[in-house]
């Protein structure tokens, strides 16, 4: 046995303390200046308990409710989803799909029915044990002519749900889905307790690692580990501050000055600088993190698909990829199909659109509309560096005949009063982690994210042949027709694909692996990572 293998025997011994560590290991014949860094290193990285975990969320606002159908970016996603409530179920850090509050689940032959199996002995923050009935009311939250939720575009396709049994729910679709189980770990379909035909969001309670201390929207959110969490080995730090910090700057003073553990969001130019900083560790994750500029088709001059084409045609991807995220990433092409979903276009069967002036001064005299003026809204909370790409996007329309003007909005609010709103913005999604989830979310007929109301007969069609497509051949075959469909006719220009960027103390203990499905982990971090020191 080599020395190595030796010390890593006696550091899984349960309880070992540092003092018998090194005086078993000096017994074997290794070096104690060995057996102490071997020891040290090792507890380092070994999750524990404690602490008070301070980290800065970006995209919140004094709008933001504890209603998972109403959360909107990220602040409401890592807290909901990441801290107060489980799905039923999860992407896993490799990006595979593991259950959650469910432990097992099967489907019909044809993939319209599907049975989800609870695990046993889990309870919320108040006390009650998870029942059926809690997913069933979760679920119901959503649907409906009156919801207002965000999640209704993606789960249209449930024609009923009901309780089987103490443990077990079955879903109905109105045809096959075989991506079903990856669309219940959507931020929004956590699960609730159930109360008076509804559920009961108000207080935060559910079932998560963290339980609600106090929520002050648009500022600070402060919750504490649940000691009954069903989950091992998971949910370390005593107590976290989840703040609202929209300013960059503010944020990495706040994480230079001890006064927080991480930040997100790094703003590309000071990478370079925040990597020299030996008390703080910077790092990045790769996924499908995108920006988008929609605009609203059902508005002039955006309802003519020759103006859109010439917009996509005015901005130079390959610009804004390094003046403006530093090379963190890769450019768009216009489809929100990232590098982490397996049927997305190639290059030769949906051509990188580049920068063209004449191409879109082609297309504005086919529209009459040479000399086009038009104004696009953005804050820095919709990505970081979003109005500097704006004013890049600006000046390299000026060859094609386009003015734009760009306004800067406010980070607080942006979310509530300018996207959705303003016949064109600036955004951002963390992807999804299949096709049909995107685009029935964001780009379908009637979706309430729809954010650029882009209604396409053709696209809406295939949409529901590719659901219920079993086939993997004939799936990608209508996938990638979607995606041309998105190019060629959407209403959003899709520039750039962005890496997730992190930075936090040495003293924070991080997983050698982390999920790329969204920031932070996963949105999981508050209960994967832990205080190393």
């Amino acid at each position: 046995m080599t020395d190595r293998q030796l010390l890593d025997d006696l550091i899984a011994k349960p309880r070992i303390t540092r003092r018998e560590f090194v005086q078993q290991a000096i017994a074997a014949g290794v070096a104690v200046s060995a057996a102490t860094a071997f020891f040290d290193t090792a507890m380092a990285a070994m999750p524990k308990k404690g602490g008070n975990y301070r980290q800065a969320l970006t995209g919140g606002g004094t709008g933001d409710v504890l209603d998972p159908a109403q959360t909107l970016d990220s602040y409401m996603i890592n807290v909901s989803f990441g801290q107060l409530r489980n799905n039923l179920t999860e992407i896993a850090p490799d990006g595979n799909l593991t259950g959650e509050l469910s432990e097992s689940w099967e489907a019909s032959d044809d993939a319209s029915s599907w049975r989800f199996k609870l695990r046993n002995g889990v309870e919320f923050h108040n006390g009650k044990s998870l029942s059926p009935e809690d997913v069933v009311a979760s679920f119901n939250h959503h649907r409906g002519e009156k919801t207002k939720s965000a999640a209704k575009g993606i789960i249209k396709g449930i024609k009923d749900i009901k309780a089987d049994g103490k443990d077990t729910v079955v879903f109905t679709l109105d045809t096959g889905n075989a991506d079903f189980p990856f669309i219940v770990s959507d931020y929004h379909l956590v699960i609730c307790p159930a109360k008076d035909d509804d559920i009961e969001w108000k207080s935060g309670v559910g079932t998560g690692g963290y339980s609600l201390v106090s929520f002050d929207p648009g500022v600070k959110t402060v919750v504490k580990r649940n000691p009954n969490y069903w989950k091992e080995g998971r949910a370390f730090f005593d107590t976290i501050d989840n703040l609202f910090i929209g300013d960059g700057a503010a944020r990495l003073n706040g994480l230079r000055s001890n006064q927080l553990d991480s930040i997100t969001n790094i703003d590309p130019k000071v990478v370079g600088l925040l990597k020299r900083e030996k008390a703080l560790k910077f790092f990045t994750t790769s996924g499908n993190k995108h920006c988008t500029l929609p605009m609203l088709t059902d508005l002039k001059p955006f309802d003519n698909n020759d103006v859109r084409l010439a917009l996509k045609y005015s901005i130079n991807r390959e610009e804004a990829l390094k003046k403006i995220i530093k090379g963190l990433g890769e450019v768009g092409n216009d489809s929100p199909v990232g590098p982490a979903n397996i049927y997305r276009a190639t290059p030769e069967e949906m051509p990188q659109r580049v920068y063209d002036p004449d191409k879109a001064k082609a297309h504005l005299k086919k529209a009459g509309m040479e000399n086009l003026s038009v104004t696009i809204h953005m804050a820095d909370t919709a990505f970081e560096g979003a109005v500097n790409l704006g004013e890049l996007y600006a000046e390299a329309a000026k060859a094609a005949g386009i003015t734009i003007k760009v306004v800067r909005e406010p980070n607080d609010g942006y979310w509530s009063n300018v996207w959705l709103k303003k016949p064109w913005v600036a955004s951002y999604w963390g992807g999804r982690p299949t096709e049909d989830w995107v685009f029935s979310q964001i780009y379908s007929k009637g979706a309430d994210w729809n954010e650029s109301h882009w209604d396409n007969e053709k696209f809406n069609k295939l949409l529901i042949e590719a659901r219920a497509e079993l086939d993997t051949a004939k799936r990608r075959e209508l996938y990638v027709e979607m995606q041309r469909l998105v190019h060629d006719d959407g209403g959003s220009v899709i520039p750039l694909f962005m890496a997730y960027t992190h930075a936090a103390s040495d003293k924070l203990g991080l997983p050698e692996q982390m999920a790329g499905n969204w920031e932070l982990d996963g949105h999981k971090n508050a209960e994967r990572w832990w205080f190393a020191a």
